[in-house]
């Protein structure tokens, strides 16, 4: 089994790979100062949790959008797995996708990471949305190039700004309102609607827009934790593949390992 590892701004991932199938997952808050030894302590209670131990792992791959983060997973993987990880985009793990973007050193991980999923998983062009810390929307064609996309506030960070700079607004929590009105009676109303239905308006407005521009026929994939919570509400996506980043992850590592 291998231990694929997405570091992300908001949450670390770590999953448990059978040939390519996630048997166990666990995620922990991003902290750039956490050491391996902390991580050590905490994946390996979870992993006797799920009936697993160490040396269950013949292999790690780590994708990461924070550069701090980076030497202490790779020590987490040496000192305690004793493997030298693979790194998505690095050596044995290079993208094997052509970015066609002005900055192709500059694109994150997890974006490339997703394409390859995608194109994998799905025929045609693709608009590839991430709800995560940010929100992104990728394009990848039809012979899986990733040709650019959209960088947003995700909706968390929409959310705090609000509540940050609007002294008398309250927390409120991230759903979907119970009324479809998109005129609110009450403050904390007016914030659900504000929030989730301006969220669905800007998927929806950026996704057409996007649409036009390629000119060809398009299938829309959501993946990170919140695509479920506006799949409810709209008809743009056309599919949702919650686990998109570590499946490409488990390619990346397939690929790397049938070059031997």
């Amino acid at each position: 089994m291998q231990l694929a590892i997405d570091a992300g701004n908001t949450n670390v991932v770590f999953a448990l790979l059978d040939e390519g199938n996630i048997r166990a997952r666990w995620r922990i808050a991003t902290d750039a100062r956490r050491t391996a030894d902390e991580y050590a302590v905490w994946l390996s209670q979870l992993l006797a949790l799920e009936g697993y131990d160490r040396k269950t792992v013949t292999g790690v791959i780590i994708a990461t959008v924070v550069p701090r983060a980076l030497h202490n997973l790779q020590t987490l993987s040496r000192k305690y797995f004793s493997f030298e990880p693979l790194i998505a985009g690095q050596g044995e793990a290079e993208w094997g996708i052509a970015l066609d973007v002005e900055e192709p050193q500059s694109v994150g991980a997890d974006r490339a990471v997703n394409v390859i999923a995608g194109h994998a998983l799905h025929d045609g062009d693709l608009i590839i949305i991430d709800f995560g810390t940010a929100t992104t929307f990728d394009v990848a064609d039809y012979n899986g190039a990733y040709k650019g996309g959209i960088i947003a506030p995700g909706i968390n960070l929409s959310l705090d700004a609000l509540v940050t700079a609007a002294a008398k607004l309250p927390r409120i929590a991230i759903e979907a309102p119970a009324s479809t009105s998109v005129i609110g009676r009450d403050t904390v109303s007016q914030m659900h609607i504000g929030i989730y239905w301006g969220y669905i308006a800007m998927i929806e407005g950026l996704v057409a827009r996007m649409k036009v521009e390629i000119g060809r026929p398009v299938k829309v994939i959501a993946t990170g934790g919140l695509a479920t919570l506006f799949e409810q509400n709209t008809s743009v996506f056309d599919a949702i593949e919650p686990d998109l980043t570590i499946q490409g992850l488990a390619m990346l590592w397939d690929r790397a390992h049938m070059a031997h």
